[in-house]
């Protein structure tokens, strides 16, 4: 289970209202002092109906970009023993739905990962633990908040640096619970590499949540926090 739920965890890209991130350079770019306007999703995590962390986004327009910072954090203990512990932040900038540069940092159960990239004349270059990697100019990672990703079939894994085969299938109409009330929402199929998850969006296609099939055949659920 615990090397599933990194690579899950690893693709979200992606967000941090709370506490502050772990690299000096980016949360000092992370203060921008032109700020026009901000979105933020906050969730609850849960692995079946036992809650294991949490995962925040937040996003703000900084000038003419859009910048993303992201922090997540869970943990599975049995009989107080800890078995699994996982931390990923990450701070994206955006240009429309063309990354213009990421940063970053993954501590999953003692396995650290660094990830630094930016869009330049000759395509995205990234460095992957010290080693580059170049992709095409204009890539996106795992950006749930932006439902324009459903429309790639190419995506950055904002961990690892793996660009990888998608394939989206929906929507379908469905009634999801949130905040104890049915709301009308959109649920897509998302597959990429072994990776098979669940997304709803609100008719105006806010992020609702998330779920999907772990090892053991047990359900990581992403609930919003309302209220």
């Amino acid at each position: 289970m615990p090397s599933r739920i990194k690579d899950i965890y690893a693709l979200f890209a992606a967000l941090a209202l709370l506490i502050a991130l772990f690299i000096a350079p980016m949360a000092e770019a992370s203060e921008p002092s032109n700020t026009a306007d901000q979105d933020s999703w906050q969730f609850r995590v849960f692995l079946d109906d036992r809650e294991i962390g949490y995962h925040h986004f937040h996003l703000a327009e900084v000038g003419e970009h859009r910048q993303l910072r992201s922090v997540a954090e869970f943990e599975i203990s049995l009989l107080f023993v800890k078995l699994f512990d996982y931390e990923h932040e990450a701070l994206e900038t955006w240009s429309g739905n063309c990354l213009q540069s990421i940063r970053s940092r993954t501590d999953s159960n003692g396995d650290d990962y660094r990830l630094d990239g930016r869009r330049t004349a000759d395509g995205f270059m990234l460095e992957v633990d010290q080693q580059p990697v170049s992709l095409p100019a204009c890539v996106m990672s795992f950006a749930y908040w932006n439902p324009s990703f459903l429309e790639q079939t190419q995506l950055l894994n904002s961990q690892d640096g793996r660009f990888l085969d998608v394939r989206v299938s929906g929507p379908s109409t469905e009634q999801l619970m949130v905040g104890g009330a049915a709301q009308p929402s959109l649920r897509y199929h998302v597959e990429a590499g072994d990776m098979s998850l669940d997304l709803w969006y609100s008719k105006d296609r806010r992020w609702l949540a998330l779920e999907s099939e772990v090892d053991g055949g047990r359900t990581l659920r992403y609930e919003p926090i309302t209220g």
